[in-house]
């Protein structure tokens, strides 16, 4: 029976200490946040508040490498969709403290890189309040983007935490299209004896070819989904402009097809012109062979 109470007083000792502790843990979190949305960690804030238990809460860490000299231009545009996302959740009705927003740069937490095995950046990961993150709590950044409205999504289904994502007014765009039509319609009345040139087949067919090109390209792919520009591998400074999955893509292929696509239509434009330009017809039949061989010889080198 001694035994026993003892035990019971070791037991209730340590669920006090573990609650004091969980309650202390919060408790700072809740004190970082207020100060700002994104808690920046280094190895041993984060070994101790989001892998060592007790923890109630769950929490999403973007790893990332921000430091100039990393040259990590995909990093900075993710780092401020997530701060839009963060400043949405703190600043909304339904912020609590089952959710927190930290961030963790290489610079800064090399060590938790190493622990991790990670060797890619920027990387978004749920950590849940009991066990282990799986498969799942790894955002797909490759293949949906780091749009907030994405990032939100993903954490309502990790974390049943639904976000309403407010981003702040940017008027750059209203204020380009305003300047567009005041462009517009001042060539037109300046133009207003002689407006012909509206009838130019040329100009409405090479603007109808940059509309084919940006769609053709996956230009509306990229303003969906958002994907990084590239790819830089922090351990090595390896850059990859083309993504090793057929499911994704950066915009720099995108890019790359827009060129190829332009150079096809080049030269098909460059066939015409050889074949209906007036002349010698034996002249037109040699500048209609050089200009395929050129066209053949362009694409010669870049298969090989």
């Amino acid at each position: 029976m001694l035994i026993s109470k003892k035990s019971c007083l070791f037991f209730l000792l340590l669920f006090k200490l573990i609650i004091n502790l969980l309650a202390e843990k919060v408790e700072q979190l809740m004190e970082w946040s207020s100060r700002r949305s994104v808690i920046r960690m280094n190895g041993d804030k984060f070994r101790r508040f989001v892998k060592a238990p007790p923890r109630n809460y769950s929490v999403i860490v973007m790893f990332t490498a921000l430091q100039p000299q990393r040259q990590c231009s995909v990093c900075r545009q993710a780092n401020e969709e997530y701060q839009v996302l963060a400043n949405s959740w703190r600043y909304s009705s339904a912020f609590s403290n089952k959710l927190f927003f930290t961030i963790v740069d290489y610079d800064e937490g090399a060590d938790v890189f190493q622990q991790l095995n990670m060797n890619s950046a920027p990387t978004f990961m749920h950590f849940p309040p009991k066990g282990k993150p799986k498969r799942a709590d790894t955002f797909d950044l490759q293949r949906i983007g780091f749009a907030a409205e994405q990032l939100a999504k993903w954490i309502a289904d990790r974390t049943d935490v639904h976000i309403r994502v407010f981003r702040p007014p940017n008027y750059s765009g209203t204020i380009a299209l305003a300047l567009l039509v005041s462009l517009v319609g001042g060539l037109l009345y300046l133009r207003r004896n002689n407006l012909e040139f509206i009838y130019n087949k040329t100009g409405w067919a090479m603007a109808a070819l940059c509309v084919v090109f940006a769609m053709t390209s996956g230009q509306m792919w990229n303003h969906i989904r958002g994907p990084p520009y590239a790819h830089k591998n922090p351990q090595n400074g390896q850059v990859s402009y083309i993504h090793g999955s057929s499911q994704a893509q950066f915009v720099a292929e995108s890019h790359i097809i827009l060129l190829l696509n332009a150079a096809i239509t080049m030269g098909m434009v460059l066939l015409n012109e050889a074949a209906t330009s007036k002349g010698d017809v034996g002249k037109r039949r040699s500048k209609l062979f050089s200009v395929i061989c050129r066209i053949s010889e362009f694409y010669f080198l870049k298969a090989f």
